[in-house]
């Protein structure tokens, strides 16, 4: 299924993400290719429902057997501080942090996963920056 930007240009969250809002365009790129991919990676709920969190969508995002991954960083290596977001064979999500390990939760519905993710952050998370972890 396409998932087109033009379904999100009349929202507030278009113009920021895709627009130049003091986000890095690789991060804003990264996005884009995510949301209009037809590739089948990724269960196409996933990225949307965290793209339509706002602390969610200036972070870099990242896609690989079937999680969501969000980043502070667009350069390796990566903190892996924020939590990831992977499907349950069995229906539902599991939220990871893979700095350490943490299972953060496992939520039934992807919006639950999502503001999961986002009530993780990291202290003084804000958009990805074009760096890598020792430059945080």
């Amino acid at each position: 299924m396409l998932i087109s930007t033009s379904d999100y240009d009349n929202s507030p969250a278009a113009s920021s993400v895709f627009g130049t809002s003091g986000r890095h365009s690789e991060t804003n790129s990264e996005w884009k290719d995510i949301l209009e991919s037809e590739d089948g990676l990724i269960d196409p709920a996933m990225p949307r429902a965290a793209y339509a969190n706002p602390r969610l969508r200036e972070l870099f995002p990242t896609v690989s057997h079937g999680a969501l991954y969000l980043s502070r960083c667009i350069r390796h290596p990566r903190p892996h501080d924020v939590g990831s977001l992977f499907p349950r064979a069995g229906g539902g999500f599991m939220v990871v942090r893979q700095s350490d390990g943490t299972v953060l939760g496992e939520p039934e519905t992807v919006e639950e996963a999502v503001a999961l993710i986002a009530a993780n952050l990291p202290e003084g998370c804000g958009p990805a920056i074009d760096g890598s972890a020792s430059d945080l």
